[in-house]
């Protein structure tokens, strides 16, 4: 793979107890938009149809142009003083997130690109 070449970022959040419905809300409300102002394009995002993921797991692709751009699109979202107030506001109650998981993922030979929606 090529430093240029397009890469998919597999994300999956485990959500403290209790907060993934708060955790969902904050993606549909916010982060989802700014994620678009910063350049990454969302593929989808799922939630688990069977416990005990369905209660604690929050599921995302997100496209690239490649992994420099990622790491860049990273820094400026992270650095984004309305990202800040969203993520304060959401947490004000406590933290929704408990660990993150990322995996850079490029497209097999064979496989179709993803249809952005």
């Amino acid at each position: 793979m090529t430093e240029s070449a397009t890469v998919y970022e597999l994300r999956i959040y485990h959500a403290v107890p209790g907060k993934l419905d708060e955790l969902v809300a904050r993606f549909r409300d916010h982060t989802d938009k700014l994620f678009a102002k910063h350049g990454m394009k969302s593929v989808a995002y799922w939630t688990a149809v069977d416990e005990p993921a369905k209660s604690s797991t929050f599921f995302y692709i997100l496209e690239h142009p490649s992994r420099g751009a990622a790491a860049a699109n990273w820094k400026a979202f992270q650095d984004d003083p309305e990202w800040k107030s969203v993520k304060d506001k959401s947490e004000e109650n406590g933290k929704l997130v408990e660990k993150i998981d990322s995996t850079y993922l490029t497209l097999t030979d064979f496989s179709r690109p993803p249809r952005i929606c």
